[in-house]
């Protein structure tokens, strides 16, 4: 398929996604159906998952013209048991979104009074399909925000089903193409559609989750930068699993042996999270996403360090700190000496990355440009990392570049086995294009940077590789303005040439003021000459 083509494709797939959320909310202001487009797409997503599933393997076997959707409840019920352990899930054919649909369609009395309820047992029969399986923890709370009793929906029941058969058919609708032939780049494409227009209309709730897809490119490839396949990726502060995608885009996900790692404290996040990782076909077994605060109460102790680590913590939020006693004993923290200030948990989600870093492997993370200058603990913390060689880049990225803020971010790169102990600062505050009220990083950009990270060579106003000594003189400072010098871009001005003209004003204003005389001399004779006719 031409690019042409896809992006024809692509672009009627995100104005089919904006009419159904207009239809659903009426106004851009104010998303509060963001849950129930992406559930209705991961209901479709997973029914057509399984029924491709069923048919293939039955084609394959010689019998031609079968389909799932048309088979008996009774009859599937055979095939459970087997469906569960291969797909980690299990859909009766009556519960199917197509056969929903349809149902909700040709029988619309039973729509008005009973979709909504039925929908709710579907949704609770896929989830408990999962029970007692390694697939348990993926599917439990998948459809927990999907209120189908919300009076968001409607203020009646026949209301909210009117609602809800609209959302089934609009899904329905939506051109997803053929599954074998890039159907999960369609639903992925279309949940990304969706969180892009939630975190650009809801300001900062939308982007404590959401990382622009340009960003999250920029991070996994600095942190997979000269490698073609991982053990595993990780981001402690997953939101809805974006960049743990991402490397799966630029790695393959065949090339990420064990799997995609994450965890998440929203609860709501991190049931997006799941969903998107079903959407993006990654299976139940290859995706291991938790819901915690990672700070107090980390989840993937025992797991085999991670060579790939990506994240986007929340900015300087307040954490637990020195008001919890066990943690100056934690093994994550303690190697430094000292917690992160209350206030400001920003270092103490550098540590924990470090901490969970493989010996190999690279983390890339989006900091808080204080973290970078700021005195006190957080100066111990910065020591620790520099003595120890573990910074490996520090790159200031332009401002105006995450939904909800303005603020000009860094990135910070750290690896445990730096060839040498300097570290690359690179100023990116200028590698952007202006895209409405953001400002937005081109794949030149994108390229420009990893380059730079690539080839480590000093470049007038842009890059500097410096020793650790002179980081230790600048009191371990890591700001790249400190290193990176800023070109002046004021116009240079010609001193003799401004002193000849000047010469010239002055010689021309003497000139004019000679005239202004002559002439005041003029009128003062004309004036007396006048007055002696007068006189006369």
């Amino acid at each position: 398929m031409s690019d042409h083509k896809k992006e024809q494709e692509r672009d009627e797939l995100h104005r089919a996604i904006w009419r159904i959320a207009d239809d659903l909310r009426g106004s851009v202001d104010g998303w509060d159906f963001k849950s129930y487009i992406i559930g209705t797409m991961f209901y479709r997503y997973i029914s057509e998952n399984l029924t491709n599933y069923v048919n293939q393997g039955e084609i394959e076997a010689g019998n031609e013209g079968f389909n799932y959707a048309d088979m008996s409840d009774d009859e599937a019920e055979e095939a459970r048991d087997g469906l569960v352990e291969e797909k980690g899930f299990f859909i009766l054919p009556s519960e199917l979104f197509c056969n929903l649909r349809k149902k909700a369609n040709t029988e619309k009395d039973w729509a008005a009074e009973h979709l909504n309820e039925v929908l709710e047992k579907v949704f609770m029969h896929i989830e408990e399909s999962a029970k007692g399986h390694i697939s348990e923890d993926d599917f439990s709370g998948l459809f927990d925000d999907f209120d189908v009793n919300s009076n968001k929906l409607g203020a009646t029941v026949a209301k909210r089903n009117d609602k809800l058969t609209k959302l089934l058919n609009g899904i329905g609708e939506m051109k997803l193409g053929d599954y074998k032939e890039n159907t999960i780049d369609a639903f992925g494409d279309a949940y990304e559609y969706l969180m892009t227009m939630y975190a650009s209309n809801a300001g900062k709730s939308g982007g404590e989750f959401y990382t622009p897809q340009e960003v999250s490119e920029l991070l996994t490839r600095l942190a997979v930068a000269r490698k073609t396949e991982v053990n595993k990726v990780y981001d402690p502060c997953c939101g809805s699993g974006s960049l743990l995608l991402k490397a799966s885009k630029i790695l393959g996900k065949e090339n990420v042996r064990q799997g995609f790692y994450g965890q998440e404290i929203n609860i709501t996040t991190y049931n997006l999270c799941r969903i998107n990782m079903f959407l993006h076909d990654i299976g139940y077994d290859k995706f291991d996403i938790a819901c915690e605060d990672t700070l107090v109460s980390p989840q993937h102790w025992d797991d085999e360090p991670f060579e790939v680590i990506v994240s986007n913590p929340p900015y300087s939020i307040k954490w637990a700190g020195e008001d919890d006693a066990t943690l100056i004993n934690d093994p994550r923290f303690s190697p430094a000496g000292v917690l992160a200030p209350k206030s400001k948990a920003d270092l103490a989600f550098i540590m924990h990355a470090l901490s969970w870093l493989a010996t190999n492997g690279t983390a890339a993370i989006v900091c808080f440009p204080g973290v970078m200058y700021r005195g006190g603990k957080e100066k111990k913390i910065r020591k620790y990392l520099i003595d120890n060689n573990y910074i490996d880049c520090v790159i200031q990225l332009p401002d105006n570049l995450f939904f909800g803020t303005s603020i000009a971010t860094c990135i910070m790169v750290i690896k445990k086995n730096k060839a040498d102990n300097r570290t690359l600062f690179i100023d990116a505050s200028k590698e952007c294009v202006k895209v409405t009220n953001n400002n937005k990083l081109t794949d030149a950009n994108i390229s420009a940077i990893v380059d730079e990270y690539a080839s480590r060579e000093d470049k007038d106003y842009f890059a500097r590789l410096v020793d650790y000594e002179e980081i230790k003189e600048q009191d371990y400072n890591l700001s790249v303005s400190t290193y990176v010098e800023q070109e002046d871009t004021r116009e240079k001005i010609d001193i003799i040439k401004l002193n000849a003209e000047i010469k010239a004003i002055v010689e021309r204003e003497q000139v004019l003021r000679d005239e202004i005389d002559q002439i005041i001399a003029e009128i003062d004779l004309s004036s007396e000459l006048t007055e002696g006719g007068q006189e006369g």
